[in-house]
């Protein structure tokens, strides 16, 4: 066997581990999904816990105003529950917005923080941890700039914590609310029903594992003063204190009917800006922890390791090289004897791609319709490859970062 064949036997098997993994966990998603249609979300248990939302905020006031109505929307007792937002350095017309939305709601629990760049300015991990110094609640919650929350959300998030002592913090779904505006935010929309919530959802009922999402979740109190806040070099705080939560022996749980909508980037320059900062964040945490792969107080984490290694470095190299070993021979430059089979189980992966993604949309109403046939094929070629630039862009910014001992500051996503 030429080294060319070794090299693209060797990506191959690590990319269908990785396929397999993943068809595994959206048939566990499914089942989940299935079985919770007829369980009802349970009541809260005892009186409603006070609660805390917190909103880190940098120049959102193009959607700011929304999300604060929104929240004080809530069907949760008004009375039991405060909203800090943390308008953190903003330059443009937050302060102004929320001022007036504190004058036409005088009774109700909303306070403001304003912080210039001496005391705020760095990050939204810097952010939360400002809010959370004038926090009260026992449960804490966190919804992004741009969310806005069902009726419902809140109350389905306390109840599932307050009638499992095990669980650390409880997850709710994000849905895309400019789904309709373009090609691009389509594509969004089809990869965060299949490629974050199913696989949470099928990470849950395989392993009890999810990981925050940075939005629409709820953590106890006690949970972050025991691990002393945020970490403010983490851009992916949401991952960093999900294997906190972990490593403290708590399980974190998806529940899929609290639901929030956020915006979603509209032009590829914001997504590419976005993404990028999600893979430089994920990256600092697989470095962070990977350390621990084999510690015996890691094992609740060692799934998320392994599988954050895995598509970030491993699935990325071997898609590199069989795509390159692929071209070359194709151009004559090398010759490998499973062109035929690779090219083969490339289209195979196409079919699984494609039976996936359908399955996943079939739990969501008004997402199954033809149209979404032709998107989901040209998002494989098209969208998925995309990812492939926003990995290797983040490992080139997350090592000029290290090397520079740059400060951490915020990374904002343009709204629109």
């Amino acid at each position: 066997m030429t080294l060319p064949d070794v090299l693209m036997v060797i990506a191959v098997i690590c990319i269908w581990s990785l396929l397999l993994v993943n068809v595994v966990l959206i048939i566990a998603g499914y089942l989940y999904y299935i079985e919770g249609e007829n369980k009802p979300v349970p009541d809260i248990r005892g009186e409603p816990p006070f609660v805390t939302i917190m909103v880190p905020a940098h120049n959102e006031g193009k959607v700011i105003g929304k999300t604060v109505e929104s929240l004080l929307a809530l069907d949760y007792p008004h009375d039991r529950y405060e909203i800090i937002v943390i308008n953190d350095n903003s330059s443009d017309r937050s302060a102004e917005l929320l001022a007036g939305i504190q004058a036409r709601y005088p009774g109700r629990n909303l306070i403001v923080i304003n912080t210039d760049s001496v005391t705020g300015g760095k990050g939204k991990s810097n952010a939360l941890n400002i809010g959370f110094a004038q926090s009260k609640g026992e449960l804490i919650a966190i919804y992004d700039a741009d969310n806005t929350p069902e009726k419902t959300a809140l109350r389905y998030l306390v109840a599932e914590i307050t009638n499992d002592s095990s669980l650390g913090a409880v997850i709710g779904k994000f849905r895309t609310r400019n789904r309709d505006v373009n090609l691009l935010t389509r594509f969004i929309n089809i990869e965060t029903l299949s490629f974050q919530w199913m696989a949470q959802a099928g990470r849950w009922k395989l392993f009890k594992l999810c990981t925050i999402p940075g939005t629409n979740f709820i953590m106890r109190r006690h949970i972050v003063e025991t691990i002393g806040g945020w970490d403010v070099k983490a851009i992916a705080e949401d991952t960093e204190i999900s294997f906190r939560i972990y490593m403290m022996g708590y399980k974190i749980k998806f529940q899929p009917r609290a639901v929030t909508w956020e915006q979603e980037p509209q032009t590829v320059k914001v997504w590419f800006k976005q993404r990028t900062r999600w893979a430089k964040g994920n990256i600092y945490v697989i470095v962070k922890y990977c350390k621990l792969l084999f510690h015996p107080s890691a094992r609740t984490i060692r799934f998320d390791i392994l599988y954050y290694l895995s598509i970030y470095f491993l699935l990325l190299i071997s898609l590199v090289t069989s795509d390159l070993l692929l071209i070359l021979h194709a151009l004559g430059y090398v010759y490998t004897t499973i062109a035929g089979l690779s090219t083969f189980l490339w289209l195979l992966a196409i079919v699984l791609f494609v039976v996936g993604i359908y399955v996943t949309l079939t739990t969501e109403k008004g997402e199954m319709n033809v149209s979404n046939l032709w998107i989901i094929l040209l998002m494989y070629v098209s969208y998925c490859q995309m990812w492939l630039v926003v990995v290797a862009y983040g490992m080139y910014h997350y090592i000029r970062d290290v090397v520079g001992a740059r400060e951490v500051k915020w990374y904002k996503t343009e709204r629109f």
